[in-house]
């Protein structure tokens, strides 16, 4: 054996007893590390992986275990339940040690679903200022999950995410929902509470629920294991990005591509015309224009709001927009959903005419500024308003779009967000969980009540908790009002919701009244998670004082021309929320013509008719995608859920 021969041998050999010592090694799941909130009172389980065989010894508290490892190197031990409290110190020793510190024990919930349950604090931060600075809550922590779907099947263990503790820095980063939820909880029994937040944004209900839970449902399985042929996958992805890339072209954005930028100061701006801020361009005299728009306007800033901080509140804008002052690029987002509140350096804004220009990007529908939203320029406690009439020319007019190839999303994929973001949690004993999704599934409201009843029991198995609380967020009003009755897919979507009440140890937070007609992301995070908290309170923290639910509709009789309503969880009594008479009650005969009724609270019953209509049949109650004025509500102040008779 030559010299070269003997070194590669042994560099071989040191490799593989370098990946040898490295497998021996003890590891835990990403869940369990530093800072983290375990489940009281009930069997605690710890788990992670080693070498086959390996005798892993763990200590918590007074308690001592000892476990060896299969034959794959797992191995899950379990300790006797621990009483709320902490902090602790956890020793996981094998041939190595693991030190884990300040270990709280108290109740720990799951947080899931889609967007509403992603929004942080920091995106709620103007309504929310003083929480976020008075958050002094070292035993309320926040797990965040980052996204991530898996289509081949379940994942053994998260990518990453770490416990935070809520303090004026990391409540930031917590699902407001969430921490509302947590905080009220707390500052009755100052138990630890711990919050996993597993939710994406824009997914729907069968991409969190797990395969073995989908087996109801076939067209939703033949999927799944369609997605498991990575080739057939990779393929359909390559050819989707075949044919994007093709129906590209390069920027014609007249404002981009010029000798001189619009955004630019030297700029002459010729045959610009005039709009509105805020509003859609579809409405002021643009015609189905997808593509770049361009608004500018001079504006003047007394000297005492320049040299200091500055804000720029821009509403929202559909789709994506590129801010510039005096020339330079202060804000840019890409997507319509975020609040635009946009930081200005000191000395970007200076002593008198000041420029302002938006670039305006928009792929589908309606393309502008969001009305009934903010729009100002805010420093040193002046504010200047910048609704109005402001000067805009058309960049570039984007050509229909051509491309029908559509490639697999993973996180919308059946399963795929189980497997990914929920599979590895199974282990960790929970409280119970929080549940707000429901939008991306409006299309198709119909097969949702199924759905989510077997999402519930699908969670509660893998955990192996029977009867596990399943608290969920009912959708809020969002889009226009309607001022004729009408059908709704939302309102049918809520249907589906109210449906799932029927499973023990649910319960539906009834969030109608805090919708904005023109944002799916509502502001009022608070309500939502201080509703949600009330049916914890009164289901399983056993608070009997609690009025945890607004009136749920119950049961209707016919009495002559009349039809009598009635309810559960009417709390103290019915009443209005704004003092008037009951409003967005329909009503119909047997033809089902529905038209608005009139109606009165009597003895705790809502009594329905209209004049016309000798023999009713059906009633519905806030029966719209936005029942804007439904005002039936408990005396505790928690609205009714929408509602029909005619099913």
């Amino acid at each position: 054996m030559n010299g070269k021969q003997l070194f590669n041998r042994t560099l071989i050999l040191g490799i593989l007893l370098l990946a040898e010592l490295s497998y021996s090694q003890v590891r835990l799941p990403r869940l369990i590390r530093d800072s983290m909130v375990l489940q009281r009172d009930t069997r605690l389980n710890i788990w992670g992986w080693a070498s086959p065989g390996e005798l892993v010894k763990i200590s918590l508290d007074k308690q001592h275990v000892e476990v060896r490892t299969g034959p794959d190197g797992r191995w899950l031990a379990g300790l006797s339940p621990v009483r709320s409290g902490g902090p602790y110190t956890m020793h996981i020793k094998a041939s190595n040690e693991i030190i884990l510190k300040n270990i709280l024990v108290g109740d720990v919930w799951i947080c899931a679903g889609q967007s509403n349950m992603v929004h942080q604090m920091e995106l709620h931060q103007e309504r929310y200022a003083d929480e976020i600075t008075n958050a002094n809550y070292p035993e309320i922590r926040h797990f965040f999950i980052p996204t991530t779907a898996r289509l081949e099947g379940a994942a053994e263990d998260l990518r990453d995410g770490y416990w935070k503790e809520a303090n004026p820095v990391d409540v930031k980063r917590f699902s407001a929902v969430a921490y509302f939820f947590a905080k009220k909880i707390y500052d009755k029994y100052r138990i630890p509470i711990g919050l996993i937040n597993a939710s994406v944004g824009g997914t729907p209900i069968e991409a969190w629920t797990s395969e073995e839970g989908l087996k109801e449902f076939p067209a939703l399985t033949t999927l799944i294991q369609r997605n498991k042929d990575t080739a057939y996958v990779n393929n359909t992805n390559r050819l989707a990005v075949l044919a994007r890339t093709k129906s590209q072209r390069k920027p014609e954005d007249l404002g981009m591509t010029g000798s001189v930028r619009w955004y630019e100061t030297s700029y002459v701006p010729k045959n610009w015309q005039t709009i509105n801020i805020p509003g859609y361009w579809e409405d002021q005299g643009i015609k189905n224009l997808d593509g770049a728009v361009w608004y500018r306007r001079e504006i003047d800033v007394p000297a005492s709001m320049t040299g200091i901080p500055a804000k720029l509140a821009l509403g929202r804008i559909v789709d994506a927009d590129y801010l510039y002052i005096n020339g330079v690029l202060a804000g840019n987002t890409t997507y319509q959903y975020p609040q635009r509140r946009y930081q200005l350096p000191i000395g970007l804004l200076k002593p008198g005419k000041n420029t302002i220009v938006i670039r305006v990007v928009n792929n589908s529908g309606k393309g502008g500024f969001v009305p009934d939203k903010p729009y100002y320029i805010s420093a040193g406690g002046q504010t200047i308003d910048l609704k109005g009439t402001w000067q805009y020319k058309v960049g570039e007019a984007f050509p229909p779009n051509s491309v029908t190839a559509i490639g697999i999303s993973a996180q919308s994929q059946p399963a795929a967000l189980y497997n990914a973001m929920i599979a590895p949690l199974i282990h960790y004993p929970i409280k119970g969980f929080l549940w707000y999704q429901g939008e991306s599934n409006a299309g198709r409201p119909e097969e949702y009540a199924s759905l989510q009843s077997a999402l519930i029991r699908d969670w509660r198995n893998q955990w192996k908790q029977e009867l596990a609380p399943f608290f969920y967020v009912q959708l809020p009003g969002f889009m226009e009002a309607s001022y004729l009755p009408s059908e709704s897919q939302w309102a049918m979507m809520r249907e589906s919701q109210l449906k799932s009440l029927s499973v023990a140890g649910t319960g539906m937070a009834v969030a109608i009244d805090l919708g904005e007609w023109n944002d799916i992301h509502p502001d009022n995070k608070k309500d939502v998670g201080d509703r949600l908290a009330l049916l914890a309170l009164g289901n399983v923290y056993g608070d009997k004082s609690v009025v945890q639910s607004g009136p749920i509709y119950n049961s209707s009789v016919a009495a002559g021309n009349k039809i009598i309503i009635h309810f559960d969880h009417i709390g103290s009594g019915l009443m209005t929320s704004d003092g008037e008479s009951l409003n967005y009650f329909a009503i119909a005969g047997g033809d089902k013509k529905f038209v608005w009724a009139k109606a009165n609270i009597e003895n705790n019953s809502v009594v329905v008719w209209h004049d016309e209509i000798p023999n009713p049949l059906y009633v519905r109650y806030a029966w719209a995608d936005n029942p804007f004025g439904a005002n039936l509500c408990n005396k505790e102040g928690l609205p009714a859920s929408p509602f029909r008779t005619d099913k």
